[in-house]
């Protein structure tokens, strides 16, 4: 029996009161994108997950290859009907047993997947405010940089944003620099240059970042480089842009008094478009 909203109801083996995810934030996880019955870079998804894994010192099963990983995502959509644009996320945590110390180190998995509007990247010009989110702080280690399911700092900040009339914020670590940006990782052009925290600064590693870094150094006349960004250098910048899997590029277009450009987000939306058609 448990208690659920003031009621004793039967357990009935709820998969919650035994889930180390929802009770310790016990677990890790990757958001993919699906376009036409493939899943975007899936080799770095599906390394990162691995990484992710060993890092919090869970078991891999040994069926557990990016080809098995890519049926049972695949398979969903299928089935759903929405393999020609979706999400989708898994999240893999650890089994049931044991308090903070668990009894065992074996992991189960979910997967959950939604559809999209939209198959390819599309930049949205559209108002994008954001402000820093100070009330708490990324820290500076190897944790930050994998996603888990404890994200307070990005759910407290979300709240902050909507409450005060914005569309993200930019978190800070405990040297307070420059992280990242509630869902994604974040790029400052200033002059020919573009700027992103090195994953040392605690910021994700993410997915998309990689390759917006991989095509940008492709491009003409700009330098691409890792480095500390001081909220002071925001407002000195031409360009901020966020990037993630599902959106692939959001345009910044205002941070407190500064405003931007959007010229080289426009450029990377249409190469990022034309090596997922090459691809």
């Amino acid at each position: 029996m448990i208690n659920f909203n003031g009621n004793i109801v039967a357990q009935n083996d709820n998969v919650l009161t035994q889930n180390r995810a929802f009770l310790y934030g016990d677990g890790v996880f990757e958001t993919l994108k699906i376009i036409n019955n493939k899943i975007l870079f899936l080799e770095d998804h599906y390394f990162r997950l691995m990484a992710s894994m060993r890092v919090v010192r869970m078991e891999i099963p040994m069926n557990f290859t990016m080809e098995y990983f890519e049926e049972q995502v695949l398979s969903l959509v299928q089935q759903k009907g929405i393999s020609v644009s979706a999400r989708a996320r898994i999240t893999v945590f650890r089994n049931d047993g044991g308090w903070y110390l668990p009894q065992t180190n074996e992991v189960s998995f979910l997967i959950h997947a939604t559809v999209l509007d939209a198959t390819l990247y599309a930049l949205n010009t559209d108002s994008y405010e954001v402000d820093l989110y100070k009330d708490f702080y990324v820290t500076k280690q190897l944790l930050s940089s994998i996603k888990t399911t404890n994200k307070m700092i990005n759910v407290t900040g979300s709240i902050f944003a909507h409450e005060n009339g914005l569309q993200n914020c930019i978190l800070l670590n405990d040297a307070k620099n420059v992280v990242e940006v509630l869902q994604g990782n974040l790029f400052m052009v200033t002059g020919k240059k573009l700027i992103t925290p090195p994953v040392s600064e605690g910021c994700l590693n993410g997915v998309m970042r990689k390759q917006i870094l991989a095509l940008a150094k492709k491009v003409a006349d700009i330098e691409v480089s890792e480095e500390i960004i001081s909220p002071f250098d925001l407002q000195k910048a031409d360009e901020l842009f966020l990037t993630n899997v599902i959106t692939g590029i959001q345009s910044i277009s205002k941070y407190r008094k500064k405003e931007f450009t959007s010229n080289l987000a426009h450029l990377l939306v249409q190469k990022l478009n034309e090596s997922i058609v090459e691809n």
